[in-house]
């Protein structure tokens, strides 16, 4: 068979609905685990939906019986278990009455994760380049600071009140507050909170006013005027209507 030609099929994406095990650690105290099924698999990555949000970047954990022939290692293991950097999200449409759904696709770079991802796990990582099993990650990636906006978006001072929900390793609604945003732009948020929610987690944020409800994930945490604590969050799955 030609080179080309067997580099292509390879390549091609199965429709194998096989189940998965998926583990993220969205921050130092906190992770969790679902079960879900593949959509699609090559031996290089895969396609499946979670109850989870996630974002592009962040490294999880799989766990599926894969066929052997469509592995690059362990072989001989009943569970093929491997490395993916999530490469695309997308939230999938919903009625107001049903839990978010969100479609994911990863690219698998290997049997270990790097070493810099159990000094920080809720650090994001993009593809370096690839060998002649594995795609390689780069570990130098500059995580933005908590201070700017995503793309060079500039802040409103503008308050916009709005619920925090977190969700537990069950998917479930774990902790909720009403408060406020001390200034918004297109693709982030300083907000007023109580709650303890450390660099990494994801939440949901729902406002009345504008009529949306967005995914984001903590990227700092200050302590604004009057000493009121709050947090820095970037919009991982839709922009803020301003």
């Amino acid at each position: 068979m030609p080179e080309q030609r067997k580099f292509n099929r390879i390549r091609e994406r199965l429709e194998l609905k096989l189940p998965v095990r998926v583990r993220c650690r969205e921050a130092e105290d906190f992770e969790w685990v679902e079960i879900t099924r593949l959509i699609d698999v090559t031996p290089f990555g895969a396609g499946f939906t979670l109850k989870h949000p996630v974002e592009k970047g962040r490294l999880l954990h799989m766990t599926i019986p894969m066929p052997r022939q469509l592995r690059v290692f362990d072989h001989v293991e009943d569970q093929y278990r491997v490395w993916a950097l999530v490469r695309y999200v997308k939230t999938m449409p919903t009625t107001g009455s049903e839990a978010p759904v969100f479609e994911v696709g990863v690219a698998f770079i290997g049997k270990h994760p790097p070493r810099s991802y159990e000094e920080n796990p809720s650090r994001r990582y993009e593809i370096g380049g690839t060998t002649a099993d594995k795609l390689s990650i780069a570990e130098d990636q500059v995580e933005e600071s908590a201070s700017t906006d995503k793309r060079g978006f500039t802040r409103h001072n503008i308050p916009v009140d709005m619920l925090i929900e977190t969700v537990n390793d069950k998917g479930e609604v774990e902790q909720s507050e009403h408060t406020v945003a001390e200034n918004i732009s297109s693709w982030g948020a300083a907000i007023y909170t109580t709650l303890d929610l450390p660099v990494g987690r994801f939440i949901r944020l729902t406002s009345d006013q504008y009529h949306i409800a967005v995914h984001a994930a903590v990227r700092g945490r200050s302590v604004g005027p009057a000493g009121l604590p709050r947090i820095h969050v970037e919009f991982i799955d839709r922009e803020w209507p301003l």
